[in-house]
């Protein structure tokens, strides 16, 4: 008995031993340190806005039409202004439809959209059925199928301040048959500015 309680006493000392010499060891290694830091330096960082906004200077859009016959259009004039400080990449059109039909999916003889753009404001003629006449100059942007998305290249409205004076017309082309008749198809217009490329500031 005597003999292992000597043997676990020898142990234990043993143990503290060891953590004490591991403590003076750690000890030996604690000292002073000079250190030096710059005086801070400040820079500042504003984001730029990407914005654009939408205005309707005649005739209103939502436009309802029934009795479209082969051959006719309807035309509305938008504004389209770059009211952010960035300027763009570019801008595009996108026309889509939750009710697709054949006026929609037949990309020859469907709905055709036409975008024309006026170095002046438009100037709308009559209110019934308006047409519209540009007394600047007018520059074709895009014609095709009416859904889907159409580029404005070259726009004003590219850089911060500047506008669009737009004509969008819609038209059911001549060669449209007897399938088109009596067809219903509702369009979202949704124009979308994209900020220009990246760059090292």
């Amino acid at each position: 008995m005597s003999t292992d309680r000597a043997g676990t006493t020898r142990k234990v000392f043993g143990s503290l031993a060891v953590i004490g010499t591991a403590a003076a060891v750690a000890g030996l290694g604690t000292f002073g340190t000079f250190t030096d830091s710059t005086t801070p330096v400040s820079a500042e960082l504003t984001s730029g806005t990407v914005s654009i906004d939408l205005a309707q200077p005649a005739a209103p859009i939502p436009a309802t039409t029934t009795g479209l016959l082969p051959g006719d259009t309807l035309s509305r004039t938008v504004t389209l202004t770059n009211d952010g400080n960035s300027p763009l990449s570019s801008v595009t059109l996108g026309v889509t439809t939750p009710t697709a039909g054949i006026l929609t999916t037949d990309t020859v003889h469907g709905l055709q959209l036409s975008l024309t753009s006026c170095s002046l404001p438009w100037t709308q003629n009559g209110t019934t059925a308006p047409t519209y006449t540009c007394s600047g100059t007018t520059t074709p942007l895009s014609s095709g199928p009416a859904v889907g998305h159409h580029a404005i290249d070259g726009a004003a409205s590219l850089t911060p301040g500047g506008a669009d004076n737009l004509l969008l017309t819609l038209a059911l082309p001549e060669s449209a048959d007897n399938r088109f008749q009596g067809q219903t198809s509702t369009l979202n217009l949704t124009f979308s500015g994209i900020q220009r490329a990246a760059t090292t500031r």
